[in-house]
């Protein structure tokens, strides 16, 4: 019995129980079907994200040290693709927009000092913990060690939040303004604003990037540049070899998950990875009374909402565990599940990373996913925001480590 046979089969057990957990889910009637549709959504962004190395932090880190502009190609080649079908899809729910009224779910958030902030904050737990929470999620499935250690940061980053919500929220964003491009320029005019900036992204990206001289992907954030693309098996079928011998160009992974996204979106609610955690994370510490009793104006906001579980199951838990689950075949078919273990300063590390990640997702309402990707998706001017705030948070710490490195050299 070969290697290559026993990941294969090992890979299409996990495919299996993900499909039969689905079926036994869609027989329990409306809500049923509800949870099915979010595991097999997540099933299929937890796929893409792992044979695409969809992460926004090493993409990012990708350009700003070694000017390799594919990954945030791919980033924008996901933007322009799930704007043309948010844009569709809403004109089916609101066929004319107008302020005061947002297309319903869509993440479309109040623009304050307090998003730019949070989005700030993330970006620097990026960088300290080598991921965003997304991709934190996927390399659970690729084995990571530091993984678990970045979202129990999270975690208390989002009881943290929770904390201090109510000052930020009465002295800072009751009266932020909630700007959805739309309702000011029409659908055509949004969506040619959106596509033009996109496409002037992309232009300047392609100009300032530098072909590398080998190409290495990063299976893990645990140790940055330490891992080879993985070597196809002799004894595999050959579509098998052509999915999963080889990473994914960014750009394919980044329009599949656009247009995954539109249908997740029409058919479920927007994209988004952190109302899991966030929700786990208040329940936990209400049960605890830790938090006060009214987290103001928190439930009226669009975005990864949070509440106090009184459902085991929910949408984005069921969207998460798929996720978590199709990386893990994804990665065992591939011979990216490589536990390791990582330097104790590392832990801190990581674990400080999460927890400003998990801070600033929950004062932003959102991550990386749940704000910048399907906020710009939706025509929220959250989304834009939070993407530079958080860009210029990986710039500077990098920046920082970079001179760190320097002077104690």
């Amino acid at each position: 019995m070969t290697i290559g046979f026993v990941r294969t089969a090992i890979a299409s057990v996990l495919a299996c129980t993900l499909v039969w957990a689905a079926q036994r889910l869609a027989d329990d009637g409306a809500a049923g079907r509800g949870l099915a549709f979010a595991l097999l959504a997540g099933g299929a962004f937890g796929l893409l994200l792992q044979r695409s190395r969809f992460c926004f932090f090493c993409v990012a880190r990708d350009f700003i040290e070694r000017r390799d502009a594919r990954g945030l190609l791919g980033i924008v080649a996901a933007l322009a693709v799930g704007t043309v079908g948010y844009f569709a899809v809403f004109g089916a729910f609101l066929p004319i927009p107008a302020e005061g009224r947002l297309p319903p779910g869509a993440h479309i958030g109040p623009v304050s000092i307090v998003l730019v902030l949070g989005a700030f904050a993330f970006g620097v737990g990026m960088s300290l913990s080598g991921s965003c929470i997304g991709a934190h999620l996927y390399r659970l499935g690729e084995g990571s060690t530091g993984a678990p250690i970045a979202l129990l940061g999270a975690g208390l980053g989002f009881v943290l939040g929770f904390l201090s919500w109510n000052t930020l929220y009465l002295d800072l964003v009751v009266d932020a303004p909630v700007v959805w491009l739309p309702a000011h320029l029409g659908y055509g005019g949004a969506l040619l604003l959106q596509l033009t900036v996109l496409g002037g992204v992309a232009a300047l990206l392609w100009r300032a990037h530098r072909q590398p001289e080998s190409v290495v992907g990063l299976a893990s954030g645990d140790v940055p540049g330490a891992a080879q693309p993985p070597q196809p098996s002799e004894h595999r079928l050959r579509l098998i070899d052509a999915l999963f011998g080889t990473r994914w160009p960014t750009w394919m992974g980044g329009v599949l998950i656009g247009a995954l996204a539109t249908v997740t979106y029409f058919r479920m609610g927007a994209l988004g990875v952190t109302a899991e955690l966030g929700s786990l994370a208040r329940t936990g510490a209400n049960a605890l009374d830790l938090l006060p009793g009214r987290l103001e104006g928190l439930d009226t906001f669009a975005g990864c909402a949070t509440v106090v579980k009184n459902a085991l199951l929910s949408n984005n838990g069921m969207f998460v565990s798929g996720l978590v689950t199709a990386s893990l075949a994804s990665a065992v078919l591939a011979s990216d599940f490589r536990p390791r273990r990582i330097p104790l300063g590392d832990v801190l590390r990581k674990f400080v990373g999460g927890v400003l990640m998990g801070w600033g997702a929950m004062v932003a309402l959102g991550c990386t996913v749940g704000v910048l990707l399907s906020g710009i998706m939706a025509g929220a001017l959250s989304g834009w925001v939070f993407a530079i705030a958080c860009l210029g948070g990986i710039w500077l710490s990098l920046r920082v480590e970079q001179l760190v490195r320097r002077q104690a050299g």
